[in-house]
């Protein structure tokens, strides 16, 4: 067997299996230098070079020359689903929405508290549990596939019901195992079969299943990172199948000038789009000078509101009408940090906030119950904001508990079905 370079990975729980040099235990990337050190690259801190090799590494950094490819693409437009820039471009940590939490006064704080139970009371009663698993994703769920990806059920059981809410609500429709998949299509191009656009597409499993389940024709993996064991040799194998796989920013992505997409009548889909990842996918199909008409449906779960900024989120004139500063909106992505704190074995998002004392002094006085349940409030309250502007941008659209809070309580769904006329 061939010998093994003696560096241990933290990460990956092994020796480095490059063959080390011959004067050395080592390999050439991880042999020890006296004189050297290994820094972070400025260009991609996921890897390190030594400091000696550093201005040499800048110019061929893989990142650096990702950058260079992508910057000459036409969907590719700097900041385009960022929304309006202020005062804070590069956003505002999770650090400093803590700081300015536990500054607040007991008096603010309570304020505050008072405002987030009164503005969920009036717009967040409507909040279903709407757990589906249609037809057409049977075969997933009984391993009734052949298993050549990574299978694990929680994940299985949201993807099922990301699909079924989207077949419920009409803009997806159950077809026969190997059929195309079906939607409402009415316009000039209805001869085309939708195509399938997943935003942060990770692996791409989600589409997986979409195209084991319904079938499908064309489909776009949006995703800014690099992925291993992605489902797209898959996705591939399928007759017929066209897949494009971006490696893109949502921010930076017009969906208008993907030349393979233009005209097609398409379902946008997501599952845990990070925190303001689901405001700049909302942008990008519905937004100002978006050609909307070919949007047929939308399924997006949302995730990570702890990470949600005032400067992307899609519908900050809600938060103004409602009398909510930017600080208090970045106060409440903050609170949603609580709610997947919880023990979510008992009912906690049902928790309501009566029982907070009113002479709290401070963050550290709640209980984690109560925590946990102010948490659940601010979260339905950023995704009803969403809600009403998809809308108000005339789609048919819902928000829903689209699993028990136990398999994940990032359980929210933002649907819609777009009937054009």
């Amino acid at each position: 067997m061939t010998s093994r370079c003696k560096f241990w990975l933290v990460k990956k729980k092994r020796f480095c299996a490059i063959p080390p040099l011959p004067t050395s235990e080592f390999c050439g990337n991880h042999s020890k230098r006296s004189d050297d050190v290994w820094i972070l690259c400025s260009i991609d801190p996921s890897h390190s070079v030594l400091e000696s090799n550093l201005q040499s590494h800048l110019k061929r950094c893989p990142l650096l020359k990702h950058k260079n490819s992508l910057s000459l693409q036409p969907f590719y437009q700097k900041g385009i689903n960022g929304g309006e820039e202020g005062d804070d471009h590069e956003g505002v940590t999770s650090e400093s929405k803590r700081m300015a939490v536990h500054s607040m006064t007991a008096p603010q704080f309570m304020k505050l508290i008072e405002k987030i139970k009164s503005v969920h009371a009036s717009i967040c009663n409507d909040i279903l549990d709407s757990y589906i698993v249609a037809d057409g994703c049977t075969i997933w769920i009984d391993q009734a596939i052949d298993w050549k990806i990574p299978f694990q059920e929680k994940h299985v059981i949201q993807q099922a019901s990301i699909l079924g809410n989207l077949e419920k609500l009409g803009a997806l429709k159950s077809s026969s195992i190997g059929e195309k998949l079906h939607c409402n299509i009415s316009s000039a191009d209805s001869s085309d079969s939708p195509a399938v656009v997943e935003f942060g597409a990770g692996r791409g499993y989600l589409t997986q299943m979409l195209a084991d389940c319904y079938g499908v024709s064309k489909v776009f993996l949006i995703e800014r990172k690099s992925y291993k064991l992605k489902a797209d040799r898959s996705l591939r194998q399928k007759e017929s199948l066209i897949l494009e796989r971006l490696r893109i920013d949502i921010e930076d992505l017009n969906l208008n000038a993907i030349g393979a997409l233009q005209g097609l009548p398409y379902l946008a889909i997501g599952k845990h789009l990070c925190g303001p990842a689901t405001d700049m996918t909302l942008r990008c199909c519905v937004g100002e000078g978006v050609a909307k008409s070919y949007l047929r449906g939308l399924s997006i779960a949302t995730c990570c509101h702890h990470l949600c900024q005032w400067k992307h989120y899609i519908n900050r004139d809600f938060f103004i009408n409602l009398g909510i500063t930017k600080d208090d909106f970045h106060a409440i992505t903050w609170f949603t940090s609580w709610a997947v704190d919880a023990d979510h074995g008992s009912d906690v998002a049902d928790t309501n906030m009566e029982n907070v004392k009113e002479d709290l002094s401070g963050v550290i006085n709640m209980s984690a119950r109560e925590r946990a349940a102010l948490g659940f409030m601010c979260k339905d309250i950023i995704d009803a904001g969403r809600l009403m502007w998809m809308r108000e941008y005339g789609l048919e659209s819902k928000l829903v508990k689209y699993v028990p809070s136990n398999i994940s309580p990032e359980n929210h769904l933002l649907v819609a079905n777009n009937q054009v006329s």
